[in-house]
């Protein structure tokens, strides 16, 4: 090993592209969505004079002719073993290759066997350790993230570090650090084992973050922004003279409980991710999904609705009281409730996980290649389906809840022409102009839908109400078809 205290180092932080972002499920829009932070975060702890650069191997082409002194790779299931190959690459010609993310925690003596050192948890505690023990020539070969875990004192991302114009959300942010739920099939979960599970930056900080990124739109990728009430408030609390529209993620009984969700529609929120999961309680009760349960899914839908926001949300399939009919009375019911756009998923269970845990303990698991644990395979044995059918089905859910006739009904669940005209241009810009994105993707112009995106985010108001400026559908039109002039 190079003694790395002596000169400035080359760092090449790496994000291999998933199995399914190669495969026939690929849909490039949605591989060049957001930017890897998290390699950006830990770009963040060197030294100002160390050379860095960060390769997202779903936007450009991954080279490896080049001779970096460290090599820091994300893993996901899904990624794993072309972060393997990669790892294996480097480590021939003398790199130090270092291995973390979700897949590595879960099993960390599997990446191991690739890496030189190996990161068990969030990083922001345990890689600024590895790189004073590597600078002094001494690094560990397992770093684990248990005690002290904080968001204070982080450093800004190095956002320096990533290409703009290569996403079409560039904004995004994460203000906090896992989830206060416990649900047996949540990946996350295992991955916040060991220490704090659900942790918060400082909101000055998070309205710093803030305020360093240019333009009106802002994506929290954070598992549940409204988990901690005293944060939320006091963010949405600073945002609201900041004009800014945002989309973020919560919990349906967070939606439910008090006014925190009127204080996010102020301060800008227009689209939230939900995890519905499963119409079933019985489904829920397995999952330790507690936070569902007794819950009136369609005042969650209500209550979003008439605030303006719209909601993306997330069904899962397969689970041990799911028969034949799930697709069916699924579909129906998020069209006939106005999800927006909905995300369907195969259960998989993921290793490290409780729901894991007991398939293997019911002999239920069916095969270990890491490249079907997408959500879109069935990888273990179902309850009551067959395997075939539960592909089957969810193969069918996506193509009839995205059928013009499915997005034109769901469109007009909701009371205003303005609310419709919005749900259905979001629905259908999102699944039925793939060769738009494609070629919007290839000129390297996702930059320029910016516009036409916040555009369709803005307020659906009564009467115009509180002077917010409407962008008509007229306009969103215009502004999609200068996209690609």
């Amino acid at each position: 090993m190079i003694n790395s205290a002596s000169r400035p180092l080359k760092v090449k932080f790496i994000l291999p592209a998933l199995t399914e972002a190669t495969g026939p499920y690929w849909r490039p829009i949605k591989y060049s969505l957001f930017p890897p932070l998290g390699l950006a975060t830990l770009a963040a702890y060197l030294y100002p004079d160390d050379c860095a650069v960060i390769v997202d191997e779903h936007v450009e082409k991954l080279t490896l002719d080049d001779a970096p002194d460290l090599v820091v790779i994300q893993v996901y299931i899904t990624n794993a073993y072309r972060a393997y190959r990669i790892a294996d690459h480097y480590r021939g010609i003398g790199a130090f290759v270092c291995l973390g993310g979700l897949h590595v925690t879960s099993l960390p003596d599997e990446a191991a066997v690739h890496a030189d050192a190996v990161f068990a948890g969030p990083g922001e505690q345990t890689f600024p350790q590895f790189l004073k023990d590597f600078r002094a020539g001494k690094p560990e070969r397992i770093y684990c993230s248990t005690a002290g875990r904080t968001l204070e004192r982080v450093p800004p991302i190095r956002r320096d570090l990533i290409r703009r114009n290569y996403y079409l959300v560039p904004n995004s942010i994460v203000v906090t650090r896992g989830c206060p739920q416990h649900c047996d099939f949540c990946y996350k979960d295992a991955f916040f084992q060991g220490g704090r599970g659900f942790y918060t930056q400082r909101v000055d900080d998070a309205l710093k973050e803030i305020e360093r990124l240019p333009g009106r739109h802002l994506y929290f990728l954070d598992d549940h922004l409204l988990g901690d009430q005293r944060f939320a408030e006091g963010l949405f609390e600073g945002m609201k003279g900041m004009k800014r529209v945002f989309q973020g993620a919560a919990t349906v009984d967070s939606v439910l409980r008090g006014n925190l969700i009127e204080r996010a529609a102020e301060a800008g929120l227009r689209s939230i991710f939900v995890g519905f999961e499963t119409l079933t309680p019985g489904n829920l009760k397995r999952s330790n999904k507690r936070q569902n349960l007794g819950r009136d899914y369609k005042a969650v839908a209500d209550r979003l609705h008439s605030l303006g926001i719209m909601i993306n949300g997330s069904f899962v399939f397969g689970m041990d009281d799911d028969g034949n009919d799930v697709f069916r009375r699924t579909v129906d019911w998020a069209i006939d409730h106005g999800i927006t756009t909905a995300t369907f998923h195969i259960m998989t269970p993921y290793p490290g996980t409780q729901l894991h845990a007991r398939m293997v303990r019911e002999g239920r698991m069916l095969t270990r290649d890491w490249n079907l644990y997408d959500t879109r395979h069935v990888v273990y044995r179902p309850a009551i389906l067959k395997p075939e059918a539960l592909k089957a089905g969810y193969d069918w859910a996506y193509r009839e809840f995205y059928r013009w006739g499915s997005i034109a009904r769901a469109a007009l669940q909701h009371g205003t022409k303005k609310h419709q005209a919005k749900h259905f241009f979001y629905a259908s810009g999102w699944k039925k102009f793939e060769p738009l994105w494609d070629l919007v993707i290839r000129l390297r112009q996702l930059t320029r839908a910016t516009p036409l995106l916040e555009g369709v985010l803005s307020r659906v108001t009564r009467g115009n109400a509180e002077g917010v400026v409407e962008t008509s559908v007229e306009n969103r039109a215009e502004i999609l078809t200068q996209i690609t002039m």
